[in-house]
């Protein structure tokens, strides 16, 4: 079988920055027992330092193509079924885009901006943030992901309001009937 008739079978999460991506990718991994691939951290490992570090010693060009190198790694028909947590902006790329669609189930964890901006402030870890007008940043950069998380995905979850189990179980149930016998 060739890789274009394998079926896709990972859950990919997308989504923006603090829209729980990490915690639901980890409560999924703890009740499907499927390696969990944070993307971010894999990218932090291989560097040898942080995202942020990467940020202001690389530049983002430099993270975006270290991240779309492993969204390509990724693509591999004999891995075994895995989730798949990305970083916020790997939908930037068309070609990013393409390749999460054939990874699998791709589903979109959304959040209201004044979620985000509460859920990020505690974390100065977040390179894109680092600006005089966080809020305005965050504003912006979701009216330009929003039509690309759009396209990507199969499945939109509001987060807001929902624990990690329940958000989990949604996915699950949705994912199923996406698998159909695959899964």
């Amino acid at each position: 079988m060739n890789e274009l008739q394998t079926p896709p079978k990972n859950l990919v999460l997308i989504g923006f920055m603090g829209s729980g991506k990490s915690a639901v990718g980890r409560t999924l991994n703890q009740r499907l027992g499927y390696p969990l691939v944070d993307m971010d951290q894999v990218i932090e490992q291989r560097a040898g330092k942080s995202i942020a570090e990467i940020f202001e010693d690389e530049g983002e060009g430099v993270f975006r193509q270290r991240e779309s190198a492993l969204l390509e790694e990724l693509v591999d028909p004999t891995a075994p079924r895995r989730i798949i947590s990305t970083g916020g902006g790997v939908i930037g790329s068309l070609a990013n885009r393409v390749v999460l669609r054939q990874l699998g189930y791709v589903v979109w964890l959304h959040a209201p901006e004044a979620i985000i901006l509460e859920r990020t402030s505690k974390n100065r870890d977040r390179p894109l943030l680092r600006t005089q007008d966080p809020v305005a940043e965050i504003q912006r950069l979701m009216a330009a992901r929003k039509p690309l998380y759009a396209e990507a995905a199969h499945l939109k979850i509001d987060t807001s309001g929902l624990d990690c189990n329940e958000i989990a179980t949604g996915i699950l149930e949705s994912a199923r009937y996406f698998f159909t016998g695959h899964f």
